[in-house]
């Protein structure tokens, strides 16, 4: 018989419950005892929704992130907050915590960025030459006790000691590797506490094995696996996102009981695994995509994996790829829609994963009727006429590498610029949104439901819009934005203007903390029927006579936030998008924005997790953005923003996108996200990220002034901005005005400073 299990389950709720309850306890309107009973009722749940799964993981659940749990696990909590391992603790490491909250001051947040090349955010380990570790085991131990006591097979599910080491970042001389042996003495007393509460599986995961490697990691994996072996617990390790590649022998090598490849990923690798995995361990294949939202094609699936089946038959185990956290909860909730057939969300992944087991073990005939509505959907999907368009596929053949160049040169375009809006040295700015309130979201809400006319809806946001202005005025800030009242996601609001894409009512998935974002679907060619944000914005400029910035979502960000099609490049739908892009581009220009804001937040995670493959990617993404932005004229600013990323490796490509500003996030490193202009001669002008929006910490301006002081030691002052380093949706109008008071006294003080 077919064993089955699950690497992982979305822990947000179908509804997110978790996010809703959770903003609850952090506004003090309830107790830990309420937030509990919500969780658990969560994860039992989930539970029962894979009651058919041979082995229910735990473990997977978490209120803010896997990876702080498991700093929390290893008693690996910086200094800088009380040691007290509690749920409020975990909680300031995550957000920071205030003056307000904190007698000593302001205590700012752990550094947050995205796991692998997904678009879920984690806290950052942090490493120096005082941590120690210890093991604190309490939350996963009364987790397997809850889920032992219904009756389940438990697999506990924790993040390998090496993944653990490779993502940290170190804050002082020491080196990552220096921490192993320690860290090994904590993994080897959980196995054994594990051991003691009758656990037979636990599934360690080591992500880090389909990136590429030198020796001394290598070494870090073949050492610890040696340590961790015979503790009487058996160890499945588990790689998802990709190939081994190089790391397959050494991963086959490994002293552990089973290992689970990400067949979706590396299904070239399936048979060198089984050929070289030593016939006493388990093969975990990852058979369905965790990471998109298609139906499995169950009748090809069949054909390739029953011989492999025969061959293996006790060893194999079969999961999803990787965790379903990266997809959204059912299904079940969504209207019916011509693309509804097509798809399939965690629950159904689960189900697809059941009735695989069962034409295994039963014959295909046990399940016939599942099999032919399963090639139906597969189908309809790939002769459906919307998918494939004509005119954007002719659209494409059109595209010339011209498209994608400036007219003039970055000091041509800058002085003409200066001379067109006659900023101050520091100009002052925010990213785009301003907050969305519960008044907005209702009013938004009530358009789509049919309950409020078009007429009454424009003018409800046109009134947003204006406070909006006026807010950002009496602040004096130098350019202003229009604060996207109308938008309910910097992607899915672009999504319902554009041909090619389907959006879901409750397709949430968790970004990071309570964040939870709904990707839309790119199901088909890419077009733009009419403009997306041009009367918005004409409006907001009508409000003031300082400029005001379009604010638009790049093709790359429009890419990697989506749920990607899975019949043809990344690339080629890309440069769809880029098209849809630039003619919104060229309407703003045309409508007289002269400064527009087109957002690459997602640039970098987009990136292969081999480095060997980067170059390719870049070029084409970079290319994408060009093509997207470079049909305006020299007097045109085009302004672009990015997310927590680390910049220094991919720093030729940054300069080579040639926008004239650039924003990033680097409040949270303390500025340290520059380093990399010591050694690299940044052309264009760049907007260092001096407030943390999404921390609820406000920074004073003396703060500010000190973060702005450091950018400037390694840019010039006539090539920087001032700004937060995100959009400020999340955040409260309050804290907000706060911040910008402070943010634009910083700008002052910076120029008086220089004399000005």
């Amino acid at each position: 018989m077919t064993t089955l299990h699950n690497l992982g389950f979305p822990r947000i709720g179908d509804q997110r419950q978790l996010k809703l309850i959770t903003e609850k306890y952090w506004r003090g309107e309830i107790d830990q005892d309420k937030l509990e009973v919500t969780a658990k009722a969560l994860r039992q749940n989930h539970w029962k929704i894979q009651s058919q799964l041979d082995y229910q993981a735990v473990g997977d659940f978490s209120f803010y992130d896997q990876v702080l749990d498991t700093s929390f696990l290893l008693g690996n909590i910086p200094a800088r907050f009380k040691q007290n391992a509690d749920l409020d603790t975990y909680f300031a490491v995550a957000r920071g915590k205030s003056a307000q909250e904190n007698c000593c001051g302001t205590v700012h947040a752990g550094e947050m960025t995205k796991w692998f090349d997904t678009n879920y955010h984690y806290i950052v380990p942090e490493l120096d030459s005082q941590t120690e570790f210890k093991l604190n085991s309490h939350v996963l131990i009364q987790q397997i006790k809850e889920a032992q006591t219904l009756g389940h097979q438990v697999k506990p599910v924790i993040i390998g000691p090496v993944t653990y080491l490779y993502l940290a970042k170190v804050k002082d001389s020491v080196l990552k590797l220096d921490f192993l042996e320690s860290l090994l003495a904590v993994y080897s007393e959980l196995l054994i506490e594990l051991k003691d509460h009758k656990i037979e599986w636990v599934q360690i995961d080591e992500p880090i094995l389909v990136t590429e490697l030198d020796s001394d990691w290598q070494q870090a994996l073949s050492k610890s696996y040696y340590r961790l072996q015979n503790h009487g617990v058996k160890i499945l390790l588990a790689s998802y996102f990709g190939r081994l590649e190089n790391n397959l022998q050494l991963a086959c090598d490994l002293p552990v009981n089973g290992l689970h490849l990400d067949a979706i990923n590396a299904h070239q690798e399936i048979i060198k695994l089984i050929d070289w995995l030593p016939q006493h361990k388990i093969i975990s294949l990852g058979i369905i995509d965790g990471r998109n939202i298609w139906k499995t094609d169950l009748t090809k699936t069949l054909d390739w994996l029953e011989p492999i089946a025969k061959r293996l038959k006790q060893r194999l185990w079969l999961a999803p790829s990787c965790s379903l956290l990266h997809v959204p909860v059912d299904l079940n909730l969504e209207p019916e829609s011509e693309i509804k057939p097509w798809l399939a969300f965690s629950v159904q992944k689960i189900a697809e994963l059941e009735l695989i087991k069962t034409a295994l073990d039963q014959g295909r005939n046990a399940v016939k009727t599942e099999l032919l509505e399963n090639q139906q959907a597969i189908l309809s999907r790939q002769n459906s006429n919307k998918v494939h368009q004509a005119a954007v596929q002719a659209r494409l053949k059109q595209v010339t590498p011209a498209m994608s160049e400036r007219q003039s040169t970055y000091p041509k375009r800058a002085e003409k610029q200066r001379q067109a809006f006659n900023l101050p040295l520091y100009p002052t700015t925010t990213i785009g949104s301003f907050p969305q309130t519960t008044e907005i979201r209702q009013t938004r809400r009530k358009y789509k439901q049919d309950q409020l006319s078009e007429n009454a809806y424009q003018q409800a946001m046109q009134k947003e819009i204006q406070n909006a202005v006026t807010f950002q005025e009496n602040l004096e800030l130098d350019v202003l934005v229009h604060g996207e009242a109308e938008r309910n996601d910097m992607v899915e609001y672009f999504s319902e203007y554009l041909q090619g894409y389907g959006v879901s009512q409750f397709g949430w998935v968790q970004s990071y903390g309570s964040r939870c974002v709904k990707p839309p679907i790119i199901f088909g060619d890419i077009s733009r029927p009419q403009a997306m944000t041009v009367e918005w914005i004409k409006y907001a400029q009508s409000l003031s006579n300082k400029p005001m910035k379009g604010m638009l979502t790049g093709p790359v960000t429009l890419l990697n936030w989506s749920f990607l099609r899975d019949d043809q490049p990344a690339s080629e739908t890309c440069l769809q998008l880029a098209l849809a892009i630039r003619d919104e581009v060229l309407d703003l220009e045309q409508a007289g924005i002269q400064i527009i804001q087109i957002d690459e937040a997602a640039l970098r995670e987009g990136l292969p997790l081999r480095k060997s493959e980067w170059q390719n990617y870049l070029d084409w993404a970079v290319y994408c953005f060009k093509v997207s932005a470079n049909g305006v004229r020299d007097e045109t600013q085009i302004h672009t923003h990015m997310c927590y990323s680390e910049f220094n490796d991919i720093i030729d490509s940054i300069a080579a996108m040639d926008a004239d500003v650039i924003t990033i996030e680097t409040s949270r490193s303390d500025m340290e996200l520059l380093d990399v202009f010591n050694d690299f001669d940044y052309p264009n002008e760049i907007g260092p990220g001096v407030y943390d929006i999404h921390s609820p910490n406000i920074p004073t301006t003396q703060q500010m002034v000190e973060l702005m002081q450091k950018a400037a030691q390694r840019i010039p002052p006539e090539r920087l901005w001032v700004n937060p380093d995100c959009g400020l949706k999340t955040r409260q109008w309050a804290e907000v005005e706060e911040a910008i008071k402070n943010m634009v006294k910083a700008s002052q003080q910076l120029r008086l400073e220089l004399g000005l």
